[in-house]
């Protein structure tokens, strides 16, 4: 789960079981955060990866990003 709405994180958290830290983690955050759910857990991660590799040009969404090579 990524950054979500204020109306949407209250729902997500009391339906998700989600506490207060870790909804940090979905609260007014960047690209490559987030929390991921994997079972009966639920793990917050960053990841900022590294916009200067072929990788990141080949996996980005945004449309501004993608080179027409």
């Amino acid at each position: 789960m990524l950054n979500q709405a204020v109306s949407d994180r209250t729902i997500l958290a009391k339906q998700l079981n989600i506490s207060p830290q870790q909804m940090k983690y979905v609260t007014h955050t960047e690209a490559g955060e987030g929390l991921l759910f994997y079972g009966n857990m639920i793990l917050p991660f960053v990841d900022h990866f590294p916009k200067d590799t072929k990788l990141y040009k080949v996996m980005t969404t945004k449309p501004e990003e993608v080179s027409s090579e």
